[in-house]
Formats: structure tokens, C-alpha cells, sequence
């Protein structure tokens, strides 16, 4: 791991100056440009609020306000955006990346180090819309919110333990590629992000705790939707099992490195 962060820290200009190339690419001929990466996900937002507010609203429990429906549903979208960009980005990642892998001697692990900081800038704009729109809905901050630093690490570290597993597969089985934005869907819809908790029957309930995005979304809920401490105990199990998938991510990673390259 030492080793890891030593190559990081060596290449730490290339890092920092691809994300900013690859953030000026994205957005060169377009008029509004990054303002595009907090559109998307606010015209998101708006839809579902238009469509399942009135029905949704009401179901919420302690939340005193009529636009509460939305800024629950920001709330988890925050947490669900940076998970679900990492991944995606991380499934492709080497196959678009191939020529520079085959070109230019650097660490490897650069890559998903791009991907994670570009993802991050994301959501820390959008984090600054939505907080922006918190507040013209008369929500408004508090020192809880600081929670959202490890909160977010979380996510990054369950987030890159998935992402890496997947991408490395994908170089060798194309399939994964079809199959994880279905899987992702899947998963979406059954996290209590649209829909509040609540509305699940009791009985089924339970089927949640096999879910490692449910506590770091009821935690973002709490933070910052009703002003409550995340529960420590859950988030304590799904830390761990997000650092054993990024080790283990980082084990065959570093195994399938060279095979990768010829694979490419």
C-alpha cells in the first residue's frame, strides 16, 4: 500500500493535470459548460419531485417541510451519484485507456486516481447546488453536515473497491460491461433514495441490510435531511467491508496489470 502512495505522490502533476484536461475536454464546445454536471442531476431531482412528491411527501416522518420529498431525494442522490459515477467510470476505464497503458511508462493506479478525484469535483459541485437549493427551500445547515467528510471517503473506498474489481474483469470479459449499468439500475431502486424506507413492508424490510449503499444513504438522510447523527454501528461493518474490496481490488489489480496490457 506504502508503495502505492509513494507512485502516487511521484505522479501527483499528472494526476492533478489530467483531471483538469479531462474536465476541459468535456466541456470545450459547450456553451454552459461544467454548469452541465449540476443540470443533469438537479432536472433528475426535479422530475421525480414533480412526479412522486404528492404521493411520496406525506410518508415521510419528521420532516417539516412541503418540499421535504425533494430535499430527501437530493439527499440520497448525492451519496448515489458519486457510488454509481466511480463505477462506471472504473468499468471502462482500462479498455479507454488502453493505448496509454501500452504508450507511456507511468503507475497504473494513476487512472483510478483521475477517475476518483474528477468524479469527487463532481460532487462537490453538485453538493454546492443542492446546498444552494436547501436553503431557497428554507432547509437550513448545521455542524452535522460535517459529517458528509467521512461519509464521503466511504463511498469513494466502497465505491473504487467495486469499481476496480469490475473494470479489471471487463478487460477480459466484455459481458461485465452489459451487465453492471443493469446491475446498477437494480440496485438503485432497491436503496430507499426515491421512496422513503418506510413504505417497504415490514416483512421484507430486512432484505435491506444485504444492501452496503442502504446505511451510507440513511446517513446522508440523517445528516442532512433531518439534522441527526449517522448510525456509527452500521456504517462501522460497511467501512470494513469496504476496505477488504479495496484491498482485494488493489491485489488483482496489481496481479493483472501486465496481463491487462497484453489483453488491451
Amino acid at each position: 500500500m506504502l508503495s502505492v502512495f509513494r507512485s502516487l505522490f511521484k505522479y501527483r502533476h499528472f494526476v492533478i493535470s489530467s483531471i483538469r484536461n479531462e474536465l476541459a475536454s468535456r466541456f470545450a464546445r459547450s456553451t454552459l459548460g461544467g454548469l452541465w454536471m449540476i443540470i443533469n442531476p438537479l432536472a433528475q431531482v426535479a422530475i421525480y419531485a414533480l412526479i412522486l412528491s404528492n404521493v411520496l411527501a406525506a410518508r415521510l416522518p419528521s420532516i417539516n417541510n412541503k418540499y421535504g420529498y425533494a430535499l430527501y431525494l437530493m439527499a440520497g442522490l448525492l451519496a448515489w451519484n458519486l457510488f454509481s459515477e466511480i463505477i462506471s467510470r472504473c468499468l471502462t476505464l482500462f479498455i479507454e485507456q488502453g493505448n496509454l497503458m501500452k504508450k507511456m511508462t507511468f503507475p497504473r493506479i494513476a487512472l483510478p486516481t483521475i477517475v476518483v478525484g474528477s468524479c469527487l469535483l463532481n460532487n462537490f459541485l453538485l453538493f454546492v447546488s443542492m446546498f444552494g437549493v436547501f436553503l431557497m427551500l428554507g432547509h437550513y445547515p448545521n455542524l452535522g453536515m460535517l459529517w458528509l467528510i467521512p461519509l464521503t471517503l466511504q463511498v469513494i473506498t466502497l465505491a473504487v473497491g467495486i469499481g476496480l474489481i469490475v473494470g479489471v474483469m471487463n478487460v477480459f470479459l466484455r459481458d461485465i460491461g452489459q451487465v453492471v449499468p443493469i446491475i446498477l439500475q437494480i440496485w438503485f431502486w432497491f436503496t430507499p433514495i426515491a421512496y422513503p424506507e418506510n413504505i417497504i413492508p415490514e416483512k421484507y424490510r430486512h432484505l435491506l441490510n444485504a444492501n452496503p449503499m442502504y446505511p451510507i444513504t440513511k446517513a446522508y438522510h440523517n445528516v442532512l435531511v433531518y439534522g441527526a447523527k449517522p448510525e456509527l454501528g452500521t456504517l462501522a461493518i460497511i467501512a470494513v467491508l469496504a476496505l477488504v474490496l479495496m484491498l482485494l481490488s488493489l491485489f488483482l489489480f496489481r496481479r493483472a496489470n501486465a496481463e491487462m496490457v497484453d489483453a488491451l
